[in-house]
């Protein structure tokens, strides 16, 4: 019998317990604990932070017997056992009685499950180094694991004075830590971001960054071998209900899920979409899903941004950010949007999309950010327009293109007409490519697309405020259907164009090259 798959489970303890398939990370943990005290480790949401910090809790506390079989039963001495202090920011209620009371109050209730008496009006820097010294002279140095620090701030994005607010309370609290080096055994704490890095932690500047740290490259997320090692169980179903052979399964979970990395060596799978795909055996943006990015495209409209793939930054980007104004490049980066792919000679990286999941789900949203549509409109309307180049219907195609057009106001079009007019076209046919084979080559002087179909290629040209056979013109001039040549399916000329008075369509010719 199959074990079950702990899709959005998080306790070590609940995963082994209740026979839940686990994906041992042992040995990497365990090298983290003999390598070092103090640590900061971030990665995108539900991608095995929390899991992580609950079986280093469940090491700590000695729970040998949850360890029978993986690689740290017989690596650990068992009877080395501390406390434990486990703190969850997503866990605290401090949305109705503000942060600092909640956190306060969250550490009286520690203090009260370890025995350790608190006065209840004990401010929340005393109650913290208070309890981490007596728990310490107590039972021993104390294990602190603090989990998802910045929600907080996430949370108030959009409300800038109470985000500072939360950010100087996390300074008061964290500025204990220091102090407290003698009582602590282990320290880790883990968030999608490292925004606010530098003030929220200030003052504890021996704190080791694991974010791009070869050490912890695979300690979150599948690797290929772990992927094919535990889930070769799981796979003739999925294979029979897609009818794909064991190698196409492989290959179109790679295309998906894979492609995360954090040293630009080692690429991971998505674990919850993994776990997710197994269970319903179907492809779907099961990550995406869980947790739209609202101010991303916001983010990247502001900026003016549509596509990323030749985005490249240094280290120092990729963590440098503004509470007041939040810069994209480390934005995308940290909540998992983008990923590393390589680093060149002078130490810049490059960043992209790490896979389909990620590039499919945020053309959707960026689609409907710039064309002013709810999201779940975009895909039906990329679909036909895949369908109408399917079946040779190009008055169907222009019609589809007025329709993404129509509903941004008049005021920012004429305001941004050029703007709209190559962010737009480049997002539609970008996301077009993935249902057909769509390219779109951008520059500040034109866009030119080929769409190319089982039985057709089309090359085409748009233009803005001039005429379709102005754009047709350019086309032959200058032969950009040579290039397919040796390809025998039949090419097809399209010249569009745009008018930034009416904001849509005013003008196109085809003809066969």
């Amino acid at each position: 019998m199959l074990q079950k798959l702990p899709v959005g489970i998080q306790t070590f303890e609940e995963i082994i317990g209740k026979d839940y398939l686990y994906i041992d990370k042992t040995e990497a943990i365990h090298r983290l604990i003999m390598s070092g005290k103090y640590y900061f480790l971030s990665r995108p949401r539900r991608f095995g932070k929390s899991l992580t910090l609950s079986t280093l809790n469940a090491i700590f506390s000695g729970k040998r017997d949850l360890f029978k079989g993986l690689w740290i039963e017989n690596q650990r001495d068992w009877s080395d056992i501390h406390p434990v202090i486990h703190l969850s920011m997503n866990k605290l209620n401090y949305q109705g009685r503000g942060f600092e009371e909640v956190l306060r109050q969250a550490l009286l209730d520690l203090a009260t499950e370890h025995g350790i008496p608190l006065p209840p009006d004990m401010m929340l820097k005393d109650a913290f180094s208070n309890l981490l010294k007596a728990l310490a002279e107590k039972s021993g140095n104390v294990v602190l694991l603090i989990d998802e620090y910045d929600k907080p701030l996430i949370d108030y994005l959009d409300d800038i004075p109470q985000a500072k607010a939360n950010q100087q309370v996390m300074k008061t609290f964290y500025s204990v830590i220091k102090d407290s080096d003698p009582y602590l055994e282990f320290f880790l704490i883990t968030g999608v971001s490292k925004f606010s890095k530098v003030s929220v932690f200030s003052d504890l500047n021996n704190l080791y960054d694991l974010t791009l740290d070869h050490k912890a490259a695979t300690l979150t997320g599948y690797t290929q071998a772990e992927l094919e090692h535990y889930f070769t169980p799981y796979f003739p179903a999925a294979e029979q209900r897609l009818k794909l052979s064991h190698d196409e399964l492989l290959a179109s979970l790679r295309h998906w899920y894979n492609g995360y990395s954090w040293d630009t060596e080692h690429f991971v799978y998505n674990p919850y979409s993994i776990l997710s795909f197994f269970s319903a055996n179907a492809f779907r943006n099961f990550w995406f899903e869980s947790g739209t990015p609202t101010f991303l495209p916001k983010l990247m409209r502001r900026d003016g941004v549509y596509q990323v793939s030749e985005m490249e930054v240094d280290e120092l980007a990729l963590g440098n950010y503004d509470i007041e104004r939040l810069q994209l490049a480390p934005v995308l980066f940290q909540t998992g949007y983008l990923t590393l792919k390589s680093r060149d000679e002078y130490g810049l990286y490059h960043l992209d999309y790490p896979n389909r999941e990620v590039q499919a789900s945020m053309s959707m949203y960026l689609l409907a950010e710039w064309a002013h549509e709810e999201p779940a409109n975009t895909t039906p309307l990329v679909v036909k327009l895949h369908k109408s180049f399917l079946n040779n219907d190009l008055p169907t195609v222009i019609d589809i293109i007025k329709s993404i057009f129509k509903k941004i106001p008049s005021q920012i079009f004429l305001k941004e007409a050029q703007a709209y007019y190559h962010s737009l076209i480049y997002l539609v046919f970008f996301y077009l490519g993935q249902y057909t084979e769509a390219e779109v080559n951008d520059s500040t002087g034109r866009i030119d697309c080929v769409v190319k179909t089982p039985t057709h290629i089309y090359i085409i040209e748009f233009k803005l405020n001039k005429s379709a056979k102005a754009a047709l013109k350019q086309i032959k001039d200058r032969d950009y259907a040579g290039a397919y040549r040796t390809d025998s399916r039949p090419k097809m000329l399209l010249g569009i164009n745009f008018s930034s008075k009416t904001k849509t369509v005013n003008d196109w010719l085809t003809e066969s090259a």
